[in-house]
């Protein structure tokens, strides 16, 4: 059996609003192996992306622990937690998230320059070349489609090679045709690559692509069928 790479014991979200403390995540324990693919579905609201952000350390939990490649995310700071996203996770989010004022290269070398690599436009090419972007590799996002967009974040987050990449709903902007262009893009690269990938979507067929499916409702797990 293949070592796990992220576990989370007892995990809990509650955050504060006017009419008071919201629940969001009830007690998740899970465990995630090396290389494995997992899909989180479940209805708007259930707690699948907060439950993706603790998993990356981008939000931290209110209970419980949430570990990763055998750190512990809840007892580090800013600063750590930082570190420890550059040198081991990328996300892939809906909305892209690129910048406007930066060419496709300069915005796939940005986490390869952070993370002081000598060949980051080198590498930063090489990956646009891998999603079919070598000849847009000088345009800015404005003029490049959804799809193209798409798939310059796809090659941003997978060209530090990551032990672990998390997307949100990464087809949920695209037309078919062109949602199911990236899934086997990143499908196929974390594949070769054996990054472990946690997705949320709400696409049937596309979490069906993945080896496992968690199901969460209001904020809690569902037993498996």
């Amino acid at each position: 059996m293949a070592p796990t790479v992220l576990s989370l014991d007892d995990v809990r979200l509650t955050l504060r609003s006017g009419a008071g403390p919201v629940e969001i995540l009830r007690g998740i324990t899970l465990d995630v192996a090396t290389g494995e693919t997992v899909g989180l579905v479940g209805p708007s609201g259930s707690g699948k992306s907060s439950l993706l952000m603790l998993m990356g350390g981008l939000e931290r939990a209110t209970g419980g622990r949430v570990r990763a490649l055998g750190h512990d995310l809840s007892a580090m700071g800013e600063d750590a937690l930082a570190r420890f996203r550059r040198e081991n996770l990328s996300v892939v989010f809906q909305s892209f998230h690129l910048i406007p004022t930066m060419t496709a290269l300069e915005n796939v070398a940005i986490p390869l320059e952070l993370a002081r690599r000598v060949d980051a436009r080198d590498r930063a090419m090489a990956g646009l070349a891998a999603v079919g972007l070598h000849d847009r590799a000088h345009h800015y996002p404005a003029q490049l489609s959804g799809g193209e967009q798409q798939r310059v974040a796809l090659a941003r987050a997978l060209a530090p090679e990551p032990a672990i990449l998390l997307a949100d709903e990464p087809t949920g902007n695209l037309d078919e045709a062109t949602g199911r262009q990236i899934a086997d893009l990143m499908f196929g690269m974390v594949r070769a690559r054996g990054t472990t990938l946690v997705m949320v979507t709400h696409a049937p067929d596309l979490a069906a692509r993945c080896a496992r499916t968690v199901r969460l409702r209001d904020g809690r797990l569902e037993p498996a069928p």
